[in-house]
């Protein structure tokens, strides 16, 4: 089947990365975070994956022209921001039957598998999975009944018109026939097309258990990344014994300094770490840090070289930075941000 990725962002929150790296192809361990969202099916159901995108697309196409991936990529472009909607409804030329959609940051336990029969035995027209949480104000919420169609969705409701704890996942079974429902021209569709599906009782949804993460944000990188150790979603690399962390290769992992500690944490190829002290945080290809620093939740790009003596907190350091020794951050981007 066809796998439609919404991933129309420019990648905001996770600058300066996204800057020369678009966010669909930003590494998560070995496979490509646009990878990690497709493979809430399992890789056999999926022939070509239509990435609904409008920044840095022909650095996506490129890169999976020449990889090895075991499906084809197909970009459609945005010429401008269309919103959830207009993104999803601009691949109608493109996309046929019954297809899946995932928003393109979501790291999940899900198995979209598993909803396709509930989707054929309600004869729905979409699918949602569905996660609890205990604040549902930032999500769209769903009611549900006895035979898990969805009755009403509201999206980001107030407090006060909060009827449910169950909020979309960014995951979804569709038939084509959901572009009946969809203006030709920006749109979301949470907002415009999910309220009238429920209310002609055309939305189903089930929940799942287990870890949903949205990969937007520095903190919730470092979650997808730990969840991905944890949980065994990589193909390549090592997760030494006794250790809570990842290594790109056998050589990374035996260059580091004994006296360094890396609980919880994505170390690429190439990189050399000295004694350090690094928990949460992601160091991509030929990253460096020096004697004496510590970071915790950061995201250190490719080629960059952090200083000794530095202390970093949910800092993003862009590619090839250089950042002092002796710094000490919390929070942002290096090189920070000038007026």
């Amino acid at each position: 089947m066809q796998v439609v990725v919404l991933a129309g962002g420019v990648g905001s929150r996770l600058r300066p990365w996204t800057h020369s790296i678009p966010k669909p192809l930003l590494p998560v361990l070995d496979k490509t975070l646009l990878e990690h969202v497709v493979s809430s099916l399992p890789v056999d159901m999926v022939d070509e994956v239509v990435v609904a995108g409008g920044y840095r697309v022909d650095q996506i196409k490129e890169h999976f022209k020449a990889s090895d991936s075991p499906f084809d990529v197909r970009i459609v472009p945005e010429d401008e921001p269309l919103g959830t909607g207009g993104a999803l409804g601009n691949c109608r030329d493109v996309v046929s039957g019954t297809f899946a959609c995932f928003n393109g940051d979501i790291i999940s336990s899900l198995d979209a598998s598993s909803m396709l029969s509930l989707h054929s035995k309600n004869k729905s027209i979409g699918t949602l999975g569905l996660w609890k949480v205990d604040d549902p104000t930032r999500f769209g919420i769903v009611g549900l009944d006895g035979s898990s169609r969805i009755t009403r969705f509201m999206e980001k409701p107030r407090p006060e018109e909060v009827f449910s704890n169950l909020i979309n996942a960014g995951s979804y079974i569709f038939e084509d026939d959901i572009f009946d429902y969809m203006p030709h021209e920006k749109h979301s569709i949470e907002r415009d097309v999910f309220p009238v599906l429920a209310s002609e009782q055309l939305l189903s949804g089930q929940s799942f258990e287990g870890y949903f993460i949205d990969a937007g944000t520095p903190a919730a990188w470092s979650e997808a990344v730990k969840a991905s150790i944890s949980h065994q979603r990589w193909s390549r690399g090592l997760v030494p014994a006794g250790t809570t962390s990842w290594f790109a290769d056998e050589v990374t992992y035996k260059s580091i300094s004994g006296q360094s500690t890396v609980e919880e944490s994505m170390i690429g190829a190439g990189c050399s770490i000295g004694s350090a002290h690094l928990k949460a945080s992601t160091l991509l290809t030929k990253a460096v840090v020096g004697e004496g620093s510590t970071l915790t939740s950061c995201l250190i790009g490719k080629g960059a070289d952090v200083g000794s003596a530095c202390h970093l907190t949910e800092v993003v350091v862009d590619h090839g930075a250089v950042v002092p020794n002796g710094t000490v951050q919390q929070g942002g981007q290096w090189p920070p941000l000038t007026d």
